[in-house]
This record gives structure tokens, sequence and C-alpha cells, in this order.
């Protein structure tokens, strides 16, 4: 795998396109992101991460430039006047019990169960966490505390199967729904977003790294399931 830090030069950017970028348009980003990945045909070959870079002087509030995360099979390549790749081979040993930190954008959603239906539909935990409080009640703290939890709980159960735990509750925030018109299509495609921070105990080396290499939950194609990590 590679990890690559991807900078992008707005002035070879369409108005549309920049004006997509900077209001976090995930769509444009995957579509501008693909460009680094010449010739190839088949199924997406990188998770990323839509940040905005920060200054390298100390004090100095962020720039507001946008800055990418990505994980690929393949290395990606600069565009001149476009994209600026750094590349790095990412092959992490992981010894189990060993803790990491780790930042993490995910979709958390859950399967419902409808009867006579053929595919089930997704439903955002944070949502039906907030449903039973009346509308009055929805941006009160237990409210809040409510559907923080409900993003907890969904890494919390997923985390075993992935091969790490979760000493400690991470932090939750960030939370975002997001509506996209893809072209071509005439209904918009609705999603959501959450950021976890906080630390993680490798509990199966293997299937963490192929985690890292699948990402985590849905919603990729639109930045979200790249989990980012580090030793503390």
């Amino acid at each position: 795998m590679y990890l690559s830090r991807v900078r992008v030069d707005l002035n070879g950017l369409s108005r549309e396109a920049l004006f997509d970028i900077m209001q976090g348009g995930a769509y444009g980003a995957h579509q501008l992101l693909w460009q680094a990945f010449p010739g190839h045909e088949g199924a997406r070959p990188f998770l990323f991460r839509q940040e905005l870079e920060e200054d390298t002087e100390q004090g100095k509030p962020p720039k507001g430039l946008p800055l990418f995360y990505v994980l690929s099979d393949r290395e990606p390549i600069s565009i001149a006047g476009l994209l600026d790749v750094q590349c790095k081979p990412f092959a992490p040993t992981l010894r189990e019990g060993e803790q990491l930190a780790f930042r993490l954008r995910a979709n958390p959603t859950v399967a419902r169960r409808v009867e006579g239906a053929r595919h089930s539909p997704r439903s955002d935990v944070l949502m039906a966490a907030k449903k039973p409080f009346p509308p009055g009640q929805r941006t009160s703290p237990e409210c809040v505390q409510a559907m923080d939890q409900a993003a907890r709980d969904w890494l919390h159960m997923r985390a075993e199967t992935m091969g790490f735990r979760l000493p400690v509750d991470p932090e939750v925030g960030a939370y975002r729904q997001h509506v996209l018109q893809k072209p071509g299509r005439r209904d918009a495609i609705q999603y959501s977003s959450v950021d976890y921070e906080g630390l993680l105990e490798v509990a199966d080396p293997g299937r963490l790294i192929e985690t890292l290499a699948r990402g985590i939950g849905r919603a990729k194609a639109f930045g979200c399931g790249l989990m980012l990590i580090r030793r503390p």
C-alpha cells in the first residue's frame, strides 16, 4: 500500500470544480483524485480523506486550502499544475496489544429489516438516536449525548471483527449530513459522516491491516472509511 499527502493547485481547476472542492464536495474530490491513477481501469484503488491545510508557521491560522490523505494499492503520480503528490510506502509492523492513536471519518449506518423487501435499507445511527426526542429538544445536551453515544457504540460493535479494541471511548464530532447531486443521476445521493479520534489497541495485526486497506463503513467513494494511525 501507499500513503500519500496530496495538495491541489487551485489555479488548475475550473471555476465550478474550484467551488465544489472548496465547499467540501466529495464527488468532485473523488473525480479529481482519480487523475493521480492514469490508465487504471476497474474498482477504485484508493481511500481518501479531505482536510484543510494548516500553515507551517506556529501560531498561524489554517490556510484553508484543501489537503487530501490518500491510501492506495498502487503509487499515485503528481499532475503538473494540478496535483502535488507526496507518497511513501505504507507497510506498518503491528504487534498484538500495541496501542495506536487513530483518526477516522466514517459513515455510521446499520441495515434495517423491512418485511417483504428484497434489500434492507440503511439507517443513519445518529439520526435514529435523535428521532425519539421532540423537535424542540433535538439540540439539547441530552440529545447530543445520545447521538454521540450511538456513534461510539457503532464503532465499538465493529472493532473486534476489524482487528482492534477501543480501550477508551473515542472523541466524536463534526457530524454532517451531505447531499450530492451526481452528474447523470436524477436523484441526489445522501449520506452522513462523523469524525472519530482516539486510541485503539491492536487485537489482530493482520486483520487490522486488512481493515486499513479496505476501509471502514460505507460512503468510501465520498471521503469516508480511511483510518489514519500513528504511534502516540
